[in-house]
């Protein structure tokens, strides 16, 4: 597979992994969901998803570069995904309905 596409699969995992945990915390919730109830399953299960994600794109990262290289393209793309997922909560917090597939 070209680097190219494990690169923007571990940004899109990046994305994800911290949309997955901002959804984990309650006036993250709220903002996106509104006084729809979240049982503290659903937010463990967020932590877990969270966490799968951000360890599958670094071991994308991995995969493309030697592991210098791999952890700095990692943290970027960390920082770039929180910084849109700060930006989307602020913005559109719905949007991040997506990664719930709930209405």
């Amino acid at each position: 597979m070209p680097d190219s596409v494990l690169l923007l699969a571990a940004l899109l995992a990046s994305l994800a992994g911290t949309g997955w945990f901002a959804l984990a915390m309650e006036p993250h919730w709220r903002q996106v969901f509104g006084d729809a109830a979240r049982s503290p399953a659903t937010a463990s299960g967020l932590r877990v998803l969270g966490s799968l994600a951000l360890v599958s794109s670094l071991a994308l990262c991995l995969r493309v570069d030697h592991p210098s290289m791999a952890a700095l393209v990692w943290v970027m793309s960390l920082a770039a995904a929180a910084l849109a997922v700060a930006f989307t909560l602020s913005w559109r917090a719905r949007w991040l309905r997506v990664l719930l597939l709930r209405r």
